[in-house]
């Protein structure tokens, strides 16, 4: 089983920068695919960024120039850098893994519980 806890979220200004970190932990064989996601209130859980095994990223439009995704391989741990941050970025913010616990493994999806981004204007 893999755990993914979150942290680094909290209240910024408009314009402030915020570094949010995921650590997996628990039965990690490799871990081919980190998201973030975020949801609003009363809206959807969208994606926000994705780094695949082979470093390949992608971003949603809204933050393009913006966020920066990365990962550290050997400690298991994702980063989501947000510069000039937006009051529309306000959202809780979830990270998600696909990962496997053995070479003989299934791929199974993983998520954490969230922090929240609080952006004020």
């Amino acid at each position: 089983q893999v755990q993914l806890v979150e942290s680094g979220g909290g209240l910024v200004q408009a314009g402030g920068s915020l570094r949010l970190s995921c650590a997996a932990s628990g039965i990690i064989f490799s871990i081919n695919v980190w998201n973030w996601h975020r949801q609003a209130p009363g809206t959807e859980r969208e994606l926000v960024a994705r780094i695949m095994s082979g470093g390949s990223t992608y971003y949603v439009d809204s933050v393009k120039g913006r966020f920066t995704i990365s990962r550290d391989i050997a400690k298991n741990t994702l980063y989501l850098q947000m510069n000039s941050l937006k009051p529309e970025d306000t959202a809780m913010y979830y990270c998600a893994a696909r990962g496997r616990a053995s070479s003989r493994s299934n791929y199974n999806d993983y998520w954490g519980q969230g922090t929240q981004v609080t952006v004020s204007s």
